[in-house]
């Protein structure tokens, strides 16, 4: 085949060490700290339906561009100079979409979607151009995704070209249309679809890279808040949010750490069908946990500003982020070990039971008994881990 690179920049996986992740994937995911940090405050700007759908239409595209390159260096070995440059090119093209985030149904929507598109169809094009010498199937299987990322590539385009009533519903679908591909196996018409059961893939890596991910986050999480407390005036209420903001993410941190992070690697390497499992559990399920922990850091910051004005905007903000991120950790929890798992569902049940008593509470209020339900969560996961005698996580 004349068509691909020279040089074989396949990830081998023959000892711990190359499953590791490298230093140039960090620097790629400090990008989405900032990128995280805009998304939340636009949520917190946009506290409407309309901004809400807005919000979730950049949370999956952020999220998309995120995991399909962390996909990508779990094949391509990022220690190789062609596979870091990439990279480091792709971070770039990243930054410029993470700073079109406020104005990206506005003034620079043109600057998301070509950041975006470049990112997308770049990325799966330099992934065939690589896998083509060496590993056909994979290469076949990749061009299955550049077909399907260059149909949403015009999505993109065009609805940044229109006025916004146009511009969000062909961004939804845009998104829409990747997700399908992907949850389709990227189908061809005369070429068949792409078995993502059959992709062997790196377990240990691929669990890595998406709890730093998670670590990220909760970063952003904080880093908002952070500055929302020193832009406040200095108060009880503000003192007693911020601590509040501390406690449910570190209750976040544990719930996901303490036993749910370590079991991804082991149950993906012994999986038949590795490549699904890991989408299915990393690629989906991980959308809910990002998108919680994010609307934590809006809830977080809603509480701070306003500690007594109690309306649905502030019940759904501070409630989301505790109740996304719970769904998602649970559905992670069923994914990997085919059971539910009692402490989440026992959180979510309370703030169910929460919410219902939102209308006689403020939001502060509702922010420490939201607080005080992820750490009651937290200690059931931890309680659960003990007595089935297994070792806690990181």
């Amino acid at each position: 085949m004349t068509f691909g690179l020279r040089r074989d920049v396949l990830r081998t996986h023959e000892t711990p060490r190359d499953d590791r992740v490298t230093y140039v994937e960090l620097f790629f995911d400090l990008v989405f700290v900032f990128a995280l940090t805009q998304l939340g405050a636009y949520l917190y700007e946009h506290q409407t339906p309309l901004g809400a759908l807005e919000g979730v239409t950049l949370l999956c595209a952020l999220w998309w561009a995120w995991v399909s390159t962390t996909w990508v260096t779990n094949w391509l070995d990022p220690v190789r100079l062609p596979v870091r440059v990439a990279v480091i090119a792709l971070a770039v093209v990243a930054f410029v979409m993470s700073v079109s985030i406020a104005e990206a149904f506005g003034d620079r929507a043109w600057a998301f979607a070509i950041a975006y598109v470049v990112l997308q169809v770049g990325r799966s094009g330099f992934l065939v151009w690589a896998t083509a010498r060496h590993d056909g199937p994979a290469a076949r299987d990749f061009a299955h995704v550049l077909a399907w990322t260059t149909a949403g590539a015009v999505l993109w385009v065009v609805g940044a070209l229109l006025p916004l009533p146009l511009q969000l519903p062909l961004w939804v679908a845009a998104v829409a249309l990747e997700l399908l591909g992907n949850a389709l196996g990227y189908p061809v018409p005369g070429r068949g679809r792409v078995e993502i059961s059959a992709w062997d893939v790196s377990g240990p890596h691929i669990a890595e890279r998406t709890a730093l991910f998670v670590l990220i986050a909760l970063g952003e999480g904080l880093l908002v808040t952070g500055f929302a407390f020193v832009a406040t005036e200095s108060s009880v209420e503000a003192v007693v949010a911020m601590i509040t903001a501390i406690v449910a993410a570190a209750a976040c941190w544990w719930i996901y750490f303490d036993h749910g992070e370590r079991i991804g690697s082991d149950v993906i390497e012994a999986s038949e069908s590795p490549g699904r499992l890991a989408r299915t559990a990393y690629t989906w399920v991980h959308l809910a946990v990002v998108g919680g922990i994010v609307m934590l850091g809006v809830g977080d910051k809603e509480v701070l500003g306003h500690p007594h004005d109690q309306s649905f905007a502030a019940v759904v903000t501070v409630l989301g982020g505790p109740l996304l991120f719970l769904v998602g950790t649970l559905l992670f929890r069923r994914v990997l070990e085919r059971h539910w798992a009692r402490a989440q569902l026992g959180g979510l049940l309370a703030l169910a039971v929460l919410a219902a008593f939102t209308p006689s509470i403020d939001p502060l209020t509702t922010g420490v008994l939201a607080a005080a339900v992820l750490v009651l969560t937290a200690a059931g996961e931890t309680v659960e881990r003990v007595r089935r005698g297994r070792p806690r996580g990181g």
